[in-house]
């Protein structure tokens, strides 16, 4: 017989478990409450211009291509990449350096404007070299019990956790400038963390953009959901868009299925739940059955910072590349406002997106489709955005033509969408609008993560940034590949 797996929500982590299922033979039923695929990663048009709702380039494209594979299919017959390079401009008050992964390019710039700090790049590429290697096998296994830690895998990579020390703490060992410092730790956002808080370990989120290169799926990044999909339905697997969940179908705590927004009971074997986990356990549980993951419990836990994203379609070409990251005067203080004390930020860092550089399909000729985007505190901050929303913009364009020279009038404005903290929650189902999910301290890691055969639900599966290994995504493709093998290796040994 047949097994039926049913998808709560369609972005990448749900779109590449249930692609890699549907390729088994499942019956995968997809349920998407949006009108697109991608979630977080889904495409935004907004008249003549398409923009990327969130994630704006792709690492490690290794893989997305295994992923493939393992279904039947070439990557590459689905989606065409562009590598970025340089990778990204970073503006500091004083210096604009451009990351190159040419580690001949990168070292001239680095004795041009930070002399004495030539050797800290090739020393800091082949220790992470090491660090990744150690640390691969941990991300790329599942963590549901303690013995995990005394495992091989495990103790061989203990000596590379970087255990005390800060992200910025472990760069130290190689730069005394602090632009320096920051031009390897920023990465920290991507987990919504500050890097004086970021374990050591996650030097490894520069290392992989040196090493791996960053990307450009022409179309954008949500190309990549898109082309999971298409995969899916070539496999015989279905996608039900504006088909959203209400909750979890339950007899005492085993799933049997999902009830969707319009009452209709689908039955399941098996459940994979890629909606923001801390949301679905409040929206999709009813109480009291969760005990450990309770609405109560999930209130304790230690979340990631949000963002403030400005999608502009100008009449116009920018002359900005690709990336272009603008870091505030005082970034250190500017991370205290955003982790720490929850206040929005007069001088925000600030990230700008200007694809329409490398990528003619996401504007018309002459004009840019520009993504901006200003990290800032999650709705535990109480900040009344509809108050606020219109000031913090403005402030955005100020300093992007302080820092740039780009100056943005509204007469060169063609479209214009906002998206904050709340909307994130009330439009995403972001939990709180943190963005990147559950924070990545080493207490919420691992074992200490949701758990993607989650444990407190029989039939019950997690996939996201959410479970293990956590954000960004080559993870949540990783975490897709635990959940679907485990899966299918679970029926298995039950038939």
């Amino acid at each position: 017989m047949v097994k039926k797996v049913a998808v709560i929500g369609a972005g990448p982590g749900g779109l590449a478990s249930a692609m890699l299922l549907a390729a088994k033979g499942y019956n995968v039923q997809v349920f998407e409450k949006q009108s697109v695929v991608g979630g977080r990663n889904a495409e935004l048009t907004l008249g003549d211009y398409h923009f990327d709702v969130g994630p704006t380039f792709f690492s490690m494209p290794h893989i997305l291509e295994e992923l493939f594979e393992a279904s039947g299919r070439n990557m590459h017959d689905y989606l065409d990449l562009v590598e970025i390079e340089p990778m990204y401009d970073l503006f500091f008050e004083s210096n604009r350096l451009r990351m190159s992964r040419d580690p001949e390019e990168l070292n001239k710039q680095i004795s041009q404007l930070y002399p004495g700090n030539e050797d800290g790049y090739t020393r800091f590429m082949n220790d992470t070299r090491k660090r990744m290697s150690a640390l691969m096998p941990m991300l790329q296994n599942r963590h549901h019990r303690l013995i995990d830690y005394v495992r091989p895998r495990t103790l061989k990579a203990l000596p590379h956790l970087a255990l005390g020390k800060s992200l910025y703490d472990v760069l130290s060992d190689y730069f005394n400038d602090e632009e320096l410092k920051l031009a390897f730790t920023f990465q920290s956002k991507y987990l919504g963390m500050s890097p004086w808080e970021c374990p050591g370990a996650f030097s490894i989120l520069s290392f992989m953009e040196h090493e791996y290169g960053v990307f450009h799926p022409i179309g954008g990044v949500n190309q990549i959901s898109q082309s999971m999909a298409k995969v899916i339905k070539e496999h015989g697997g279905q996608i039900h868009l504006n088909r959203g969940v209400k909750k979890l179908n339950l007899d005492g705590k085993t799933v049997k299925g999902v009830v969707l927004e319009d009452g209709e009971v689908v039955d399941a074997d098996d459940v994979i739940v890629n909606a923001d986990f801390a949301h679905a356990m409040e929206h999709l549980v009813e109480e009291p059955v969760l005990k450990k993951y309770s609405k109560e419990n999930m209130k304790k836990k230690k979340y990631s910072c949000s963002t403030f994203m400005l999608y502009l379609g100008v009449n116009k070409e920018i002359d900005l590349p690709h990336h272009s990251i603008i870091f505030s005067k005082d970034y250190k203080q500017n991370v205290e406002e955003i982790t720490g004390s929850l206040e929005l930020s007069e001088d925000p860092s600030i990230y700008v997106h200007n694809a329409s550089v490398t990528d003619s399909t996401l504007a018309p000729a002459g004009k840019s489709a520009l993504y901006l985007l200003a990290p800032v505190p999650n709705n535990f901050s109480e900040i009344d955005w509809p108050q606020n929303q219109e000031a913090f913009r403005n402030l955005i364009l100020s300093i992007v033509r302080e820092r740039t020279g780009i100056d943005l009038k509204d007469e060169d404005i063609e479209v214009e969408q906002i998206l904050t903290p709340k909307q994130w929650q009330e439009d995403y189902s972001v939990y709180e609008g943190a963005t990147f999910n559950l924070g990545h301290q080493l207490s919420q890691m691992m074992y200490f993560r949701p758990h993607n055969r989650f444990n407190e639900l029989a039939n019950c599966w997690i996939v996201g940034g959410g479970t293990h290994p956590g954000s960004g995504l080559p993870t949540i493709l990783e975490s897709a590949r635990i959940t679907a093998d485990w899966l299918s290796e679970t029926e298995v040994k039950q038939a």
